[in-house]
């Protein structure tokens, strides 16, 4: 018998990390240069693998999930769609935009509408998941020891790999969890905390990194919230029992709020850098999920 709980955290799993997944397949394609076609090749699999997955999360999921998900901006924020246009046609690649417009219009959920079909349609996703993401995840290994060992130049920074190799990491444990258990309880607060902090001040860190150097005001703001993060960690680390949640929460919110002003800017096109308008987006997604985490 399929868990309301199985159900649910699964399904919200996979509307905002299958998208993660796919977004980070591109990012590396993109990075790649034609002397590892081969790389972009499977990189571009697993863009297409995951969009499938999202899809059909989305049609499942719809009308399932809970209100505080399907209102967090985790799924797809207003600049999105936005971002996806404009992306698409800076790369030359084409990017599945409907499944943006059905996420938009997806319905919160109701424990009434779930039947042992829809167990048996989420138990498959969770499989097909779990293939994906064993084969993305020793893919993402594979480039960053031949980065690291100077066999492969790519556009991504290393940390940037062993960033989404993290995330990958969490998306597989948390699904073995489903599916090993049949429910998927709260993590506790120091172990959520210390991964979601790394994550923002490693976003932060991209950002500054991202950005021409002629943006200074904007460098200075990302290199403050690095600081900030840097400062929880180290706090955490001396006090494993020591409750931040509340500091946690601050800078966070205003960290997605830095980050929602800098996505509508890069797509408005007044601010110089080289980040693409759906990485703005993706990391602004990123910080709406680890609010929501932290308000549950």
């Amino acid at each position: 018998m399929y868990t309301d709980n199985y159900i649910v955290k699964s399904l919200e799993l996979h509307l905002f990390f299958a998208r993660i997944m796919k977004e980070h397949a591109l990012f590396l394609r993109l990075g790649f240069t034609p002397a590892n076609a081969s790389f972009s090749n499977r990189a571009e699999f697993y863009n297409k693998e995951f969009e499938k997955l999202l899809s059909r999360a989305v049609t499942i999921g719809d009308g399932l999930i809970s209100q505080e998900s399907v209102s967090s901006g985790e799924f797809v924020t207003e600049f999105t769609a936005l971002a996806e246009k404009q992306t698409e046609a800076l790369i030359g690649i084409a990017i599945n935009s409907e499944i943006t417009s059905r996420e938009l219009r997806l319905n919160e959920g109701c424990p009434c509408n779930i039947s042992l079909e829809t167990g048996c349609q989420v138990r498959r996703l969770n499989q097909r998941a779990l293939d994906l993401l064993s084969g993305l995840i020793s893919f993402k290994e594979r480039i960053l020891g031949s980065v690291l060992n100077y066999e492969m130049f790519t556009m991504n920074y290393p940390l940037l790999i062993e960033h989404i190799l993290r995330e990958a990491r969490l998306y597989r444990r948390y699904i073995e969890i489903l599916e090993k258990e049949g429910y998927l309880s709260d993590e506790s607060m120091y172990d959520m905390e210390c991964f979601w902090n790394r994550i923002m001040m490693e976003h932060a860190l991209f950002i500054r990194g991202l950005l021409d150097p002629s943006e200074s005001e904007l460098i200075c703001t990302s290199n403050g919230f690095v600081e900030e993060y840097v400062k929880l960690l180290e706090i955490r680390k001396r006090a494993r029992n020591q409750t931040l949640t509340a500091d946690s929460l601050e800078k966070t919110i205003k960290f997605r709020d830095f980050k929602a002003t800098s996505t509508q800017g890069i797509e408005k096109c007044t601010i110089r850098s080289v980040i693409l308008p759906l990485f703005a987006d993706h990391v602004l997604r990123e910080a709406n999920h680890y609010i929501r985490l932290l308000t549950l």
